[in-house]
C-alpha cells in the first residue's frame, strides 16, 4: 500500500514520521511532481496537479474538517474523499465559542476597555435567559459548542439541515425554521460547512432577523459572512458586535475595518487547529478500516459539500 502525503504549508517530517510509525505495512513518501502511483493521499490544500498525476487514489484524506477548498478541485471520480471528524477540534472549538460568548455576556470586553483607561467601573449583571445562542451547524464540533454552552445556562438553539436532539438544546431543522431560529437567538454562532448554499448566509437579511443586540461568532469559514452588511448593522446599533476567526482573505489586510473596530474581536484563524497526533491516529485507523471494507466516519458527499 502506497499512502502520498501533500500538504501545503506544513512541516512533512512529523506527518511522515507518525503515518509510518501507525501504518508500518505502507509505504508513505511526501509527494514530489511525477512520483509512482499512490493507493491513499494524506492532504491540506493541495495543487490541482497532484490529483492530475495521482489519478488512481482510492481514498483521499484531508487534515482538516472542512472540505470546500479541496472540492473546488477535479478529483479522480473513483477516490473517497474523507474528512476528520474531531482529533481534538472539537473540545478548541467549544473553549473559544465558550469564551467569546461569556466575555460578551459579561461585559469583559467593556471592562477590559475601562481599565486600559484606568477607570474602576462595575456594570449590572445581565440574565442568561436574556440571551439565546443560536448554534448554526450541528455536526461533531456544533453538537460539543452547543452542549458546552448549555452548562452555562444558555438558553441554547440548534440549526441544521437534518433533525439532531441534543438534551438541553432546542432544535430547529430545515430552510422552513431558520427565521424561526434566528428570531429565537440573541448572540449567533456560526459552525456549518461552506457550500453554494451557505456562502454568504450571515448577511443583512439573515442577521437583521436576530434579536436586538444580537452578537455574531464566526468561527466556520470567511465567505459564509456579507462583512458590509455586519459592519452596517452593527455601527447602526441592532447587533452589538463580533467575534470573528475566520475572513474572506486570509491574512486579513491591514487595512482592513475589523483591525479597529472596537466592537469586533478577530483572531487569527486559531479557534480549533489540527493536532497532529491525533490526526495521524484517526487517518491511520480509516486507512485500515478503508482497506478492509469497513464502513468509517467523514466520508464527504460531493453533493452536499461536506
Amino acid at each position: 500500500m502506497r499512502i502520498s502525503f501533500c500538504c501545503t504549508g506544513t512541516k512533512p517530517g512529523p506527518w511522515i514520521e507518525g503515518l509510518r510509525a501507525a501504518l508500518p505495512q505502507a509505504q508513505v513518501e511526501v509527494w514530489q511532481a511525477g512520483a509512482p502511483s499512490a493507493d491513499h493521499a494524506v492532504v491540506w490544500a493541495p495543487p490541482q496537479q497532484f490529483f492530475d498525476e495521482q489519478n488512481q487514489l482510492r481514498g483521499i484524506f484531508n487534515i482538516g474538517a472542512g472540505v470546500d477548498a479541496l472540492l473546488k478541485l477535479r478529483l479522480p471520480a473513483q477516490a473517497t474523499v474523507v474528512r476528520l471528524n474531531d482529533a481534538g477540534m472539537s473540545a478548541q472549538m467549544a473553549e473559544y465559542v465558550c469564551h467569546a460568548v461569556i466575555r460578551h455576556f459579561r461585559e469583559f470586553d467593556a471592562y477590559e476597555a475601562d481599565i486600559r483607561q484606568r477607570q474602576w467601573s462595575y456594570r449590572k449583571p445581565r440574565e442568561r435567559n436574556d440571551f439565546p445562542v443560536g448554534v448554526m451547524g450541528l455536526g461533531v464540533l456544533g453538537q460539543r459548542v452547543a452542549r458546552c454552552l448549555a452548562l452555562f445556562d444558555f438558553p441554547v438553539n440548534g440549526w441544521s439541515r437534518s433533525a439532531k436532539l441534543i438534551d438541553g438544546v432546542r432544535g430547529f431543522t430545515g430552510a422552513a425554521a431558520f427565521p424561526e431560529f434566528l428570531g429565537a437567538s440573541r448572540v449567533l454562532v456560526n459552525l456549518l460547512p461552506l457550500t453554494p448554499q451557505t456562502q454568504d448566509i450571515l448577511r443583512r437579511e439573515t442577521l437583521s432577523k436576530l434579536r436586538p443586540g444580537g452578537y455574531v461568532i464566526n468561527v466556520a469559514r470567511g465567505a459564509h459572512l456579507v462583512e458590509e452588511d455586519l459592519l452596517a448593522l452593527i455601527d447602526s446599533g441592532h447587533l452589538a458586535g463580533a467575534t470573528l476567526d475566520v475572513f474572506r482573505s486570509e491574512p486579513l489586510a491591514v487595512e482592513h475595518p475589523f483591525w479597529t473596530h472596537p466592537r469586533i474581536c478577530i483572531t487569527p484563524h486559531t479557534s480549533a487547529r489540527t493536532l497532529r497526533d491525533e490526526s495521524i491516529a484517526q487517518i491511520a485507523g480509516k486507512i485500515l478500516a478503508f482497506e478492509r471494507g469497513e464502513p468509517i466516519a467523514g466520508i464527504v458527499d460531493p453533493l452536499r459539500g461536506y
